[in-house]
């Protein structure tokens, strides 16, 4: 296994840790949308509070799936083969995310925007437990075989490197599979971070009646969140991690996770240093399924002879050398762009700061027209 192999496998960890800290409050405050938005003008300001930043958070989930096709070409063609109906699922999801989220302030009624609104509520909820189902799965491991595609039966005996090069990883089991009550638990966990960190971030973003509401659910969530995660981090830990080097980052994901719920409680009430902590917590789990899963990428449950291993999975040298200079060059821009829009729309933004008198006017619409034909 090289140097740059085991590079690129933290790599990836990295980009989902952006994503799911980034992405993971966008989904929360989607989520929220219906519970701490009681009026239309309300739900103009939540959904404000992403507005400037959730494209820039998509770009981690693309970067993340392109540097697993390009590092670990293996590993993407088996996962998103084997998990096919649950991506599919996801993306559909993410396009009726962005469409609600572009296309709200198109036409000025309130029906329109309420409509997109709970589309937008529903990706927010499940999105996130399609995303925890999946990364608890790479924990809990698949049903993987090696299969000869000459003959399409598994392989049997010792995985050689010879075996391998005339063999592919296959993962058998279908859909429902993936579901069992280990990975459920895991969804629930990821969406309970969500909520929290949406709460959290709309604590920070907001003024009035929807920072009052969100502060109230941000120290509810904030204790779901740590009772969820730390059923199935243990669970995780104790029956599936394959080395012991993964209790640091959990131990290190349960100490954010009880000071961030501390810190969000009414007697402390620090938000700051609250959202902080969450992010923190969101970043050590994900550096805790990594280790977990750790040497392998996808572990098959049949077998452990069938395996995906970092090893087995990993482009050539020449391939992860270049892609190493590209992150080298790219990444520290794209990290300085994020900071500095971050910085630029820190203030808070009150109801008084909202309109929504926007878009087309339903009158101009011409019933059969498109904006080929005029």
């Amino acid at each position: 296994m090289s140097w740059l192999s085991i590079l690129w496998f933290i790599l990836i960890a990295v980009l989902w840790t952006g994503y799911l800290v980034l992405e993971g409050f966008d989904f929360g405050v989607g989520a929220l949308l219906p519970i701490v938005a009681k009026n239309d003008k309300e739900r103009t300001q939540t959904v404000r509070t992403i507005g400037p930043h959730w494209d820039g958070n998509e770009v981690w989930l693309l970067t993340a799936g392109g540097a697993t096709f390009a590092a670990f070409p293996e590993w993407y063609a088996t996962m998103f083969s084997g998990m096919y109906l649950a991506l599919f699922l996801v993306l559909v999801l993410l396009i009726l995310r962005i469409a609600a989220l572009e296309w709200r302030k198109s036409i000025n009624t309130l029906r329109w925007r309420h409509t997109w609104d709970v589309l937008h509520s529903i990706a927010g909820w499940v999105v996130p437990i399609l995303l925890g189902v999946a990364f608890a799965n790479l924990v809990q491991g698949m049903k993987i075989e090696v299969v000869d595609p000459t003959t399409n039966e598994a392989v049997q005996g010792a995985i050689t490197p010879e075996v391998l090069a005339h063999s592919v990883h296959n993962l058998t089991g279908g859909f429902f599979s993936l579901l069992t009550p280990f990975t459920i638990l895991g969804g629930l966990a990821v969406l309970s971070l969500c909520l929290s960190q949406g709460a959290q971030f709309l604590s920070l973003k907001t003024e009035g009646a929807v920072h009052e509401r969100a502060e109230k659910l941000s120290s509810t969530f904030s204790i779901v969140a740590t009772l969820v995660v730390a059923v199935w981090a243990l669970w995780a830990m104790l029956r599936y991690a394959t080395n012991s080097w993964a209790w640091i980052p959990l131990v290190v994901a349960a100490l954010a996770l009880i000071a961030s719920a501390a810190f969000t409680q009414k007697a402390m009430n620090k938000s700051v240093t609250s959202f902080l902590l969450s992010s923190v917590s969101i970043a050590s789990a994900v550096a805790f399924i990594f280790v977990a899963m750790a040497p392998n990428v996808m572990r098959s449950s049949i077998d452990d002879m069938y395996s995906l291993t970092i090893e087995q999975a990993s482009s050539t040298t020449g391939t992860l050398t270049v892609m190493t200079i590209c992150a080298v060059v790219f990444v520290p821009i794209v990290l300085a762009y994020t900071a500095w829009s971050y910085h630029v729309f820190r203030d808070r933004i009150s109801p008084d700061d909202v309109s929504t008198n926007t878009g087309l006017h339903p009158t101009k619409i011409r019933l059969g027209a498109n904006f080929l034909q005029g």
